[in-house]
């Protein structure tokens, strides 16, 4: 009787147990390297892009999100706090907390959005991640070169130009050294990290008497996009940034990818590694789109005229 009694309580528990294996869903946790917005941009688009692959909130998935409230240090407590949880997949930005979450994993995926994948030895190869990680690399180095030469162009009287520099993440100075000695042109490269260090380095290039600035391609310094906007209009310099979205947060120029489109391309991966992809054979891949956006309301602010030569390239104008 006894164990007539046990086959049937376990009979009846099978049934719950599966139910319960069943209605799980998979957990992604994203690692946020600002502090936590009302309304965080990357968060709401996300949802909406999983969305459209079939992914809804609360029915057939869930999010965590832990935010760094701007500091790199908290990186790796993060990054093992989901690893605890557990989660099914990471999303991670820029190189510290790609790095923080590689090193508390080698098993859960990480979907990554880098300047450089290769360059800073988070995968193997573009087209054989190798390991966990895979994501979006940015043609940082390419890019920031071109910005300098569009900068130039843009204020061609500039005969010294700032650079904006991230240390945390891989180094396209050199590139962008190598482009300012082709156009004949002196850079004030300096380097920061924070809001403090941001602001020390621009005062030192106001010091130096630079014509303009670059702000090279970051995480860190895209998370203080609107602090350096103001600052350089406080200064009446021209500043070029990363992300087409900078223009139309009051910078004057941008020229990249937009952000938009990077953030549909980490749900593309998210989704096919939910559905048994592995990140080592998913190829990293590249912006395919980037756009020039121009913010006339900052020229006239600045008292600049645009030359037709740049204007006429422009994808979009801001009036």
């Amino acid at each position: 009787m006894r164990r007539i009694g046990l086959v049937l309580v376990l009979s009846l528990l099978a049934p719950l147990a599966v139910d319960a294996q069943q209605s799980r869903v998979p957990v992604i946790g994203v690692i946020r390297n600002a502090s936590k917005p009302i309304n965080d941009v990357f968060a709401s688009r996300f949802a909406r892009d999983m969305q459209a692959l079939g992914w809804e909130d609360g029915r057939n998935i869930r999010y965590i999100f832990v935010w760094a409230d701007r500091r790199d240090d908290r990186f790796p407590a993060l990054a093992a706090d989901l690893v605890a949880r557990p989660v099914d997949v990471i999303i991670v930005f820029g190189d510290p907390a790609i790095r923080a979450a590689q090193r508390v994993t080698s098993t859960i995926p990480i979907v990554g959005l880098a300047d450089d994948m290769v360059g800073s030895a988070f995968v193997a190869s573009m087209a054989r991640p190798g390991g966990n990680v895979t994501g979006v690399s940015i043609l940082a180095g390419e890019l920031d070169a071109k910005r300098l030469a569009l900068l130039h162009e843009l204020v061609p009287h500039a005969r010294r130009i700032g650079v904006l520099a991230d240390p945390t993440t891989v180094p396209t100075v050199p590139q962008v050294e190598k482009a300012a000695r082709d156009l004949g042109i002196d850079v004030v490269t300096r380097p920061a990290k924070n809001r403090e260090e941001i602001g020390r380095a621009l005062d030192a290039m106001i010091a130096a008497r630079v014509g303009a600035v670059n702000v090279l391609a970051s995480p860190v310094l895209d998370g203080h996009r609107k602090f350096i906007i103001d600052r350089v209009r406080q200064a009446r310099l021209p500043a070029i940034y990363q992300w087409p979205e900078s223009a139309r947060d009051g910078g004057l120029v941008s020229y990249g990818p937009r952000q938009a489109l990077a953030y549909q391309q980490m749900a593309r991966f998210v989704d096919k590694i939910l559905k048994g992809a592995r990140p080592a054979d998913l190829p990293v891949e590249q912006p395919t789109t980037f756009e020039l956006v121009i913010n006339l309301q900052t020229a006239q602010t600045l008292g600049l005229t645009i030359p037709p030569s740049v204007l006429g390239r422009a994808d979009q104008v801001i009036e």
